[in-house]
This record gives structure tokens, C-alpha cells and sequence, in this order.
């Protein structure tokens, strides 16, 4: 009986540790000129968000301002992952 509740117990702890919090990796929120956000993940890649919150494609490469003025050169395009983890944090997906 005890070995029993012990694999449901297991079972559930699996499980529960699906669900848990993930924040996909960012870390970093960049605010640029025009008013839009970039993201950068822990791998280094970049995603966009426009000023709206709209997840939008940049080409790699291309260089953008960021609101001190400093450049910014786009790595990667990560639109899908940013669209998982913005989903996750502020619409509730």
C-alpha cells in the first residue's frame, strides 16, 4: 500500500513540475527609439516586440537605436519563442 502511494505521490510531483514558471529565457528588455521592445535570450538571440505589443520579423543584422542612442545589431529572429513566452507572462496562454 505504502509503495502505492508512493508512485502516485511521485506521479504528481512529475507532473506538477510541468507547469511550472518559465520565462523562456529572456534576459534582457531592450527599449528602442521608436518604441519598441527587443528581447534578448539567454542564448544571445533577439526577438521583437513593436510599440503596440505586437511580435514582428526584423531581418539579422540590421541595426537599430536604442533610446540612450547607443546601436543595437539584430541576432536571430526569434519570433515564435518570443511569442510562447509573451503568451505565458501577460495573456495567459
Amino acid at each position: 500500500m505504502m509503495k502505492k502511494i508512493a508512485i502516485a505521490l511521485t506521479g504528481c510531483l512529475v507532473a506538477a513540475s510541468a507547469f511550472a514558471w518559465d520565462d523562456g529565457g529572456i534576459v534582457q528588455s531592450i527599449a528602442l527609439r521608436d518604441g519598441s521592445t527587443v528581447h534578448v535570450f539567454d542564448n544571445g538571440k533577439m526577438a521583437m516586440e513593436n510599440q503596440y505589443g505586437l511580435i514582428t520579423s526584423m531581418k539579422e543584422g540590421q541595426v537599430m537605436k536604442t533610446k540612450d542612442g547607443k546601436d543595437l545589431v539584430m541576432n536571430g529572429n526569434e519570433t515564435a519563442r518570443l511569442y510562447i513566452v509573451l503568451g505565458r507572462q501577460y495573456r495567459g496562454n
